[in-house]
């Protein structure tokens, strides 16, 4: 990735290290956000097209006017890729594309999406299973504990805590999840190399151990006031549900609670007192619908359906995050119950427990909304 473009004693070129310059002329180009970025690859199809594109055929792109056209075909003289690519190699980091390889999946479908992540550490799988813990800055010591004590909790469960390295809730809540041995995912508001605050970089040094750390603006991107409301929408995007845990009624928490409820993602708010500054942000949103919750096992339960099955540490995966909070008994009736019909008899069989049991599981199971009763002696898993 760090590789150099340059010819081999063969006179070969390094395509691949090509096309990762290719990609970061045009995505780190001033003026060029996700949504024009789609129209041009829509309508050149790669980036190396793009950026050999005519001013006129660029101007055909809606968003494209005449000053943005010319900074396309002059990229290199805007963006310094090779040097990206150096800082990168030197400094652990990879550049996820949207386009190909490891880039996570829950942020695909979005339509302002990132066309490139730069990471520290790994985003895995399971990590698809994950909740969003965010709040404010200025954290009373009752919303720095509750922080620490739900991301413990969750992370405990299996299930990777977003947030966004912030000072307040946000490193409460990454503390709490390395303090269960648990994932957690922080994503910047500016580059990997202009962390902020300055305060919290071994805690994102360890975050990266245990996780990532991610960006979507080059390295050396001072954080500016208006990229921490662009940063929110992946924190939101990233996660199954996102839970505001203090904030005052201005707070950038709230916007992070709003564009989850966009995506279609949950959002859930723990009360506070109720003179309290810090909780008026969490009590208005309980008051629009937001779900009122008080620890970690309110979370798993507001967990709906996911698209696909998540791989769990254990080598099983599940497909609710409610299944969390199964005993053994549970899991293993579960397990026997197909999406397609599937009988009492073939559920007590596989499971080896008595009918009865079973017919009480099933009953728990199914108030958990993990599955249906077809009939009287059929159910279907959700």
């Amino acid at each position: 990735m760090g590789q150099r473009i340059e010819s081999s004693d063969s006179g070969s070129v390094d395509l691949q290290a090509a096309k990762q310059i290719h990609w970061l002329q045009l995505t780190m180009l001033p003026g060029i956000g996700p949504r024009i970025l789609t129209a041009l690859l829509e309508r050149f199809q790669t980036p190396e097209a793009t950026l050999a594109a005519s001013e006129t055929e660029l101007k055909t792109v809606a968003g494209v006017g005449s000053t943005l056209a010319n900074k396309i075909r002059h990229a290199a003289d805007h963006v310094a890729a090779q040097k990206i690519l150096d800082w990168c190699a030197e400094n652990g980091t990879t550049i996820l594309r949207k386009d190909h390889g490891p880039y996570p999946n829950p942020l695909r479908d979005l339509d302002d999406a990132p066309p490139i992540l730069f990471c520290q550490g790994e985003w895995k799988p399971l990590d698809a299973l994950a909740v969003g813990i965010v709040g404010t800055r200025h954290a009373t010591l009752y919303g720095r504990a509750q922080a620490e004590r739900i991301a413990y909790g969750l992370a405990r469960a299996g299930v990777t805590i977003v947030s966004g390295l912030a000072r307040g809730i946000d490193a409460a809540a990454h503390r709490g999840a390395l303090d269960a041995g648990g994932r957690t995912i922080a994503v910047l508001g500016g580059g990997l190399g202009k962390l902020y605050p300055p305060e919290n970089q071994p805690l994102a040094t360890t975050i990266a151990s245990n996780g990532a750390v991610v960006s979507e603006y080059r390295p050396d991107a001072s954080p500016r006031g208006g990229m921490f409301p662009q940063r929110n929408r992946l924190i939101s995007g990233l996660s199954m549900a996102t839970v505001v845990v203090e904030a005052p009624d201005r707070s950038g928490a709230l916007i992070t609670a709003r564009l989850s409820g966009e995506q279609g993602r949950e959002v859930l708010a723990l009360p506070g007192p109720v003179n309290s500054r810090t909780s008026q942000g969490c009590h208005q949103l309980i008051r629009d619908g937001a779900t009122l919750i008080r620890g970690p096992e309110d979370i798993l339960e507001a967990l709906g359906p996911v698209s696909a099955a998540i791989p769990m540490k254990s080598g099983q995966t599940i497909r609710s995050g409610a299944e969390l909070l199964l005993n053994e008994q549970e899991r293993t009736v579960l397990q026997a119950i197909q999406p397609q019909s599937t009988s009492i008899d073939v559920i007590t069989s596989a499971s080896g427990l008595p009918v009865q049991r079973v017919l009480a599981t099933i009953s728990v199971l199914e108030s958990r909304q993990l599955v249906r009763r077809l009939s009287g002696q059929y159910v279907a898993r959700i």
